[in-house]
């Protein structure tokens, strides 16, 4: 069979096998537009079991679209806060804020009305429009391009930009609609997650492809998918400085745009001075004792953190203020920061 027979044949069982096999899942329970929107941004680059308690907890905080379009930012972002990748929280909203003027606070139905939306692409707008609207509209993201792959024996390169749409392309031409178009799409989901996974040997005893996989067949399924190496990252050496005056905590406010654009820091910088060199910086601190290193990893970039703890006699201008109580509560503070986060609760 060709890699388009072979398509065809095995989209209905994807379907038949996800609903005898579907996890039990928060977003499952009620998948409107909505709540399939939420949890599809929030499982970028997350985990399933991480995302479970955020999405719970957003969707009580804002249930709805005309809740998240009214949001203000710092509460948000609080919300938001561990998940990462903060633009994602950003673009929800200014999202939700276009569906109220442009759609009456309906989500949109097709996936071409939704990639107009900020922060939806093509995978988003497919999930969406599949799952929640019966549309026959792929939704491809590097689970399906490993399914795929191992598959159809593609040696095409998942990181290129023209596979995923070629792959999307071969499903689009054989994609059921209605009910079929969402265990279809949830099916493809969970047969990457959970049985043609990413790391270790794929479970292909449990595959209801084994008998169409070509890389199944032929024993290859440890060559596929074919993948790019990725770049190197940047290492960036940081120094974080822990500013106590009494019970209170010097924290600022990051600049609007660029990493953790918007988000509260402990004060840092580029760099690593030693002891010597704060101490003539911050003559009048009581004292100044090392509070441990950290390891951040972002996309492109780690900050490897080295952290200070200085007592001073008065708060200095310029930063904001505030106890450990009130740090966690009300401020939304970046995972980057979590090792002294933890620093502070414990003085």
């Amino acid at each position: 069979m060709n890699d388009s027979e072979i398509i065809e044949q095995a989209l209905p069982r994807i379907g038949d096998w996800y609903a005898c096999s579907r996890r039990v899942l928060p977003w499952r329970e009620e998948p409107t537009p909505y709540r399939i929107w939420i949890s599809e941004i929030m499982l970028q680059q997350t985990r399933i079991e991480a995302v479970i308690p955020y999405y719970t907890r957003f969707l009580a905080e804002l249930p709805d679209v005309a809740a998240l379009a009214a949001v203000e930012e710092d509460r948000l972002l609080k919300l938001w806060e561990g998940l990462g990748y903060y633009s994602r929280a950003r673009n929800l909203k200014r999202a939700a804020q276009l569906v109220m003027r442009d759609y009456g606070g309906q989500v949109p139905r097709t996936a071409e009305e939704l990639r107009r939306l900020p922060g939806i692409g093509d995978y988003t707008a497919g999930a969406v429009a599949s799952i929640a609207c019966g549309q026959g509209e792929p939704a491809v993201d590097g689970n399906v391009l490993r399914v795929l792959s191992r598959l159809l024996e593609s040696e095409d390169d998942i990181l290129a930009p023209g596979t995923k749409r070629a792959m999307t392309q071969v499903l689009r031409e054989h994609y059921p609609a209605g009910e079929a178009a969402a265990l279809t799409t949830e099916g493809l989901m969970e047969l990457g997650e959970t049985v043609c996974i990413p790391n270790g040997a794929p479970k292909c005893e449990l595959c209801p492809l084994r008998s169409l996989c070509r890389a199944c067949q032929h024993g290859t399924a440890d060559r596929y998918p074919v993948k790019s190496p990725p770049r190197p990252r940047r290492i960036e050496e940081r120094t974080v400085l822990l500013l106590r005056c009494g019970d209170r905590w010097a924290i600022r406010q990051r600049e609007k745009r660029g990493l953790l654009a918007g988000l509260w820091e402990f004060p840092n910088e580029p760099g690593r001075p030693d002891e010597e060199a704060l101490r003539s910086r911050y003559p009048q601190a009581l004292s100044l004792s090392p509070c441990g290193e950290a390891k951040h990893v972002f996309t492109h970039v780690e900050w490897h953190m080295r952290g200070w703890l200085l007592e001073l006699p008065e708060a200095l201008p310029g930063f904001v203020w505030e106890t450990a109580e009130s740090i966690r509560a009300r401020y939304s503070v970046p995972t980057a920061m979590k090792a002294y986060m933890k620093v502070i609760s414990e003085q």
